[in-house]
Order: structure tokens, then sequence, then C-alpha cells
């Protein structure tokens, strides 16, 4: 090698070593990223959060890293939320809106982002996202699980090459029907249910079962952090566990109340994140995007809607968002109404949900299922709270205000107390203009969420509209054939 000896000669020859030196440097110090995710989990039942269900590896992971206390998703069913994490865009930006959906062909994924840094990107569980060029991931699974044999070998291999990678490990718990764990530890008659949930046998057995599936998924969570452990990773991981949209009772998961838009966030970054340390900053889903483009050194697109929240785990700054957004839709899913839009903005205090469908009976799966039947039964037996809880959850006027610090789980409605006035309007103006933004077109948007499905891909607005009018009527035709034979059977 050839030493310049001329002064400015030298100082530029120090300066570049000193530039390919850093680069050397930040490429080989580019962490790791795990995404951990559950399916259907309301996050104030998990430890670390106040709730009742067994979740030690959860908790110790918090006390190792950071708790978020205002994260947020952007649509509380399964496929429109994965689609937001994995592109950093909303459901109506992306076409990934409804349930059972599919991104716009051209949407660029997290895949495509962080190949070009040099990183492996996997994974390993539940999908539920499409198509397969948009999220081009190294995939492995068993049963929507991830799979730990899989997920050992990606972390020897890149042990071995020294190649970051970025792994999105999904659970399937505690999707129902909730049977996984050991429910003994939660007897039914010791279950504390939420205010929201009528008290019914029938209810107490499937929360008991429920919580039992949340410690199965603490489990899993225990499983990977191990892997990392075994391969000397921990110090060079980001590590981020979720809980995803809340679970499949009432009032949590298909609305966009609190507690099913909401979600545990808890980040472990050794050297990076101040250990045991909890924030209030508001973060999305839609933020996880930019935020792993920027923790393995590169740029976040433009185009994405979300935005990089490194600043907050590094302790540069203690605020992030000042509003998060969010849609539901039942045209097009499991026993869903024909077309029940809603819209929900969250600020840091209030609450506001849309519900532009409010002449429309609300109805889901859940709807169906035999927890939910229990509460009409009690209520035709007397029960008046329960009575209650099932009109509250059938039927919703237009507007909905909350006060989420003193109604935390968003029982009651201030929308028309006129104290409120100022902060109904501000929010209006804020859900409108991020709409707009979106391309949202409210009840139109809605009903045309049947196109964004794939059993009605490649159709016209016309032949997807009748295809779903037709499939619609047979579905009543058969529910009257089996509502006849139960007739029939009774007598």
């Amino acid at each position: 090698m050839h030493f310049p000896t001329k002064p400015i000669a030298i100082a530029a020859f120090i300066a570049i070593a000193l530039m390919q030196t850093t680069r050397i440097d930040a490429a080989t110090a580019r962490p790791n990223l795990v995404f951990i995710i559950a399916d259907d989990c309301t996050f104030r039942d998990i430890g670390c959060y106040g709730g009742q269900a067994h979740t030690p590896h959860i908790d110790g992971l918090a006390e190792q890293g950071m708790k978020f206390t205002r994260c947020f998703q952007a649509a509380p069913m399964c496929s429109p939320t994965r689609h937001n994490i994995y592109t950093g865009l909303y459901p109506v930006k992306s076409g990934a809106y409804p349930n059972h959906t599919f991104a716009e062909q051209g949407t660029k994924s997290i895949v495509h982002y962080l190949k070009p840094l040099g990183y492996r990107v996997a994974l390993s569980g539940k999908t539920h996202i499409g198509p397969k060029d948009v999220f081009p991931f190294e995939y492995s699974g068993k049963r929507n699980n991830p799979d730990m044999e899989a997920v050992d070998q990606l972390l020897s291999q890149c042990g071995e090459s020294s190649t970051p990678f970025c792994l999105f490990a999904c659970s399937n718990e505690p999707h129902s029907p909730w049977n996984k764990g050991d429910a003994s530890r939660y007897p039914p008659e010791r279950v504390k249910l939420p205010p929201y949930l009528a008290d019914t046998p029938v209810m107490r057995e499937n929360f008991s079962r429920y919580l039992a599936e949340i410690t199965y998924y603490d489990s899993q969570v225990g499983q990977i952090l191990q892997l990392i452990d075994k391969h000397k990773m921990r110090d060079n991981t980001l590590v981020v566990v979720v809980s995803e949209q809340g679970n499949a009772f009432p009032f949590a998961k298909w609305t966009c109340y609190g507690n099913g838009l909401q979600s545990a966030m808890i980040v472990r970054w050794p050297g990076h994140v101040k250990a045991g340390s909890v924030t209030d900053a508001m973060v999305e889903y839609v933020d996880v995007a930019p935020t792993f483009v920027e923790a393995a050194g590169g740029t976040p697109a433009d185009v994405l809607d979300g935005k990089s929240f490194v600043p907050v785990l590094t302790g540069q700054a203690d605020t992030h968002k000042n509003f998060a957004y969010g849609i539901m839709t039942t045209r097009g899913i499991i026993n869903g109404s024909d077309a029940f839009a809603i819209r929900t903005v969250r600020g840091w205090r209030y609450r506001l949900v849309w519900n532009l469908s409010h002449e429309t009976k609300f109805t889901n799966a859940c709807t169906k299922a035999d927890y939910f039947q229990s509460m009409i039964q009690a209520a035709q037996a007397g029960d008046a709270q329960a009575a209650e809880l099932v009109k509250k959850y059938h039927y919703r006027p237009e507007f909905e205000l909350f006060d989420c610090e003193t109604d935390p789980l968003e029982m009651n409605n201030i929308v028309d107390d006129p104290r409120y006035a100022k902060v109904v309007s501000r929010l209006k103006g804020e859900l409108t203009e991020w709409m707009k933004s979106q391309g949202d077109e409210g009840i139109q948007t809605e009903h045309d969420a049947i196109l964004h499905q794939g059993r009605y891909k490649g159709m016209s607005r016309e032949e997807a509209y009748e295809a779903y009018r037709q499939r619609e009527e047979k579905a009543k035709q058969a529910e009257g054939k089996r509502a006849k034979g139960k007739k029939r059977n009774s007598q």
C-alpha cells in the first residue's frame, strides 16, 4: 500500500480510512431483528400489563427492555393487521382492509427494504397475507405456528455466515378454539371477567381456556428467546413482542374500541433500550417497518405511512405521534353484517368512533359463538346487565366518544355531553383528513371491500357484487334450513 507523505494528502488519507472503518463497524453492528406476534390477544390480559394470565417470559422481557403503554394497530382483524405491519401502510392505501385480503400489486414490504441492506428476512408461523411477490419471505411454520427447528436453523446459518436476519415469528395463539395450554391453572369460578362481558358459566369456561392459551403463547416467546441466547445473539438482537388485536370476545376483536385496537409492545435492544423502562409515546403497527429499516442502517422510504420510533427506543425522544387511526369492515367476513363501516381516531386522551353504518345491526363471528349466545340467553332470563351489553354490541350510535384516561375500558359514551363538543369537532376533523389522505370513501369503500378478498379477485365491481349477493343468499337459505331442522328436533 502506498502511504502519502504531504500533510494535506495524509489528512485526506486518514479521513477516507476513518470513513471506511465507520462503514465496516456499522455493517458488523447491524442488529438482528425479531418480531414475535400473538393472535387475538387483548393486551391488558398479559401479566405485565396488569392481566391475570401467567406470562413469565413476556414479563421478564419487559424488565430487560421497554414497555409501551400506547401502541395501536389500524384494524381489529388478523389479515389487515399483518399487511399493515409488513408494508408500513395503512389498510385502505395498501388495499388490504377487509379480512382474508391481499395487498395491491406493486406494493413493497419489509422484505424489499431489508434485503438490499444484506438481511435474510424470514416468516415462521401464521401468514394470512398475499400475494407472495409482495411478501417474498423465507417461509416456515407448523399449523400456523412458528417452527422452532426452522428458527434454530436460521439463527445457526446466520451466525456462521455473519449475516444479519429479520425474523417474524407469528403464533396462532390465543386464537380460538382455545385448546392449548393448561386451563386448570385458571379455574372458571376464579376467573375475573371484564365488566363488558356478561357473567355466565359458558363465558367463564371460555375465558379460562383463553387465558391458558395466552400462557401457551408466552412459552413460545420463551423458546425463541432461548434460541437467541443459545446462538449468543442477545447483545445484537432487537426483539419486539406484541399481542396483536384483541381477543374474540365481545367489544374487542372486530371493533374499533381500545380492546380491539390497542396492543402490548415490549422491545429489548441491549445497549440501546434502557432496561425496565416504560414509555407513553404513541406508536402504531404501521411504524414497525420503518423502525426496523432505520435500526438496520437504512433510510425508511418516503411512501410509507409509518414513522420510525428508533428515537423513542434510544431515549432521544419521549413522544412519537399525536393520533392513532383505525378501520373496521364487516363486508365479506364470517357472519359479518352486509356492510358495517367503522372508523376511529385516538388522541392522547380521547377516542372518537364513527359508526358509518349505525342503522345496521352489527354482527360477526363472535355473535354466533356459544359465549355470546349465553349472554343472549341470560338477557332473556331477566339479566338486565346482559341485556344492555347485547343491545350495545348489536346496535351503535353514529358517534361515540370515550375519555380513555377516566374510562380506560371505553364503556361510557360521552359524545352528547356539550362539555366535549370541541373535542368531538377536533377529532372529527382529524379523522376526516386521515380518511381523505388514504382514499377512504367510507360507505363506498366498505361496499368495495369484497374486491379486495381472494374469492373475488380479478372480478369487476359488478361481477363481484353479484357473486357476493348470490353467496349471501345461499348462506341465508342454508341458515334457514338449519333453523327449521333444530325446531323439528326440539319438538
